[in-house]
């Protein structure tokens, strides 16, 4: 049961990575510039104060995260993020494949 939800919200992340991929390409197209959407800047489009928030408490238990991982993913296109996310999860909480030959009990 578990295993169906995280496989579900990987989708779902999967699904919004490509909503954000048309979206930037559409914004491509009508400006002729190519500019994608920061993770770090739809986090703050969301809510402001959380990510604010997250920044405090990661500075609290290890200040070199922040520079050195997050503020890294946090620069990276939405649609990177989401996508690699939702990747991860529909990998790790795969189906099992059944064992030929052999009988579950």
């Amino acid at each position: 049961m578990i295993r169906g939800f995280f496989r579900l919200i990987g989708l779902l992340l999967l699904a919004g990575s490509f909503i954000f991929m048309v979206y930037d390409g559409a914004r491509y197209v009508a400006d002729q510039s190519l500019r994608f959407t920061q993770f770090g800047q739809f986090w703050n489009d969301i809510h402001q104060s959380s990510q604010q928030a997250f920044h405090a408490w990661v500075d609290r238990f290890a200040p070199w995260l922040w520079n050195g991982v997050i503020r890294v993913l946090l620069e990276q296109p939405v649609f990177a993020v989401l996508g690699i996310a939702g990747i991860l999860l529909m990998i790790l909480f795969r189906p099992r494949k059944p064992l030929i030959g052999y009988a579950r009990d």
